[in-house]
């Protein structure tokens, strides 16, 4: 069922790779996935490796071009076939409707983490003193000391990218944000801050489609679990249904 809002609607969607390095056999990672996600919902994606969760999220954000199927985003400005959109236009698009947070920063050399998310800010239509301001309070809210805010992104920790990243991803939030592993180099502490970050999107109407490996976390943020398995949906449901009661 199409929900009321929808942000984001994916029909049909098929990803297959040719592992060149082996025998030139295909490996099918997406059997025609139907999804959609609604203004305001947080959709986790569970399964085991090589369900076809990633694959799944990086045909959206299209980093991956799938082979046939779908993606479309309901944008401001009406729905956009996200698989057709010259690449231009989709570079235009991911700045300001659509956000991906990785478990790894690609910051520019010798860029620090203020001007790394301030620069996000700016291309969802802040101008720069404004885009500084919020840069300044994202990274606040995730706990990244003021001492490392122009220290090239480079020389920063695993969980102190991972941070900058999630706060370039959600500062003046975008309609559609992807997340795929947005905490798992994180400590405890700055754990619960980036989960409480992002438990606060939904009621700014941000959709979110988010892959964790972390049960946790999906009972504690999601509003529905697609379960992956073999690249195609085996079940959908609320986390107490699909994953289970907490032990």
């Amino acid at each position: 069922m199409i929900p009321d809002d929808p942000v984001l609607t994916v029909r049909g969607l098929r990803k297959s790779f040719t592992l060149h390095t082996i025998d030139g056999r295909t490996s099918v990672s997406l059997h025609g996935v139907d999804l959609d996600v609604a203004a305001g919902e947080h959709v986790a994606v569970a399964g085991p490796s090589g369900a076809g969760k990633s694959s799944l999220l990086r045909c959206v954000q299209r980093s991956y071009l799938p082979d046939a199927g779908s993606v479309v985003l309901h944008a401001d400005g009406g729905p956009v076939e996200l698989t057709a959109l010259p690449d231009r236009a989709l570079a235009r698009l991911r700045g300001r409707a659509l956000g991906y947070v990785s478990q790894f920063l690609a910051a520019p050399p010798r860029t620090g983490p203020l001007e790394v998310v301030a620069t996000a800010a700016r291309r969802r239509g802040l101008d720069r003193a404004e885009a500084r301001e919020a840069a300044g309070d994202a990274l606040h809210r995730l706990g990244l000391d003021e001492a490392l805010w122009d220290v090239d992104c480079g020389v920063l920790s695993g969980g102190e990218r991972q941070r900058v990243n999630l706060a370039a991803g959600t500062v003046r939030p975008p309609r559609l944000l992807l997340l795929d592993e947005p905490v798992s180099a994180l400590d405890p502490a700055n754990r619960e801050r980036a989960l409480e970050l992002i438990g606060s999107l939904s009621g700014q109407g941000v959709a979110v489609l988010a892959v964790f490996h972390d049960l946790d976390a999906m009972r504690r943020l999601a509003t529905r679990v697609v379960e992956m398995a073999g690249g195609r949906i085996a079940r959908v449901g609320s986390p107490a249904e699909v994953l289970g009661a907490a032990a």
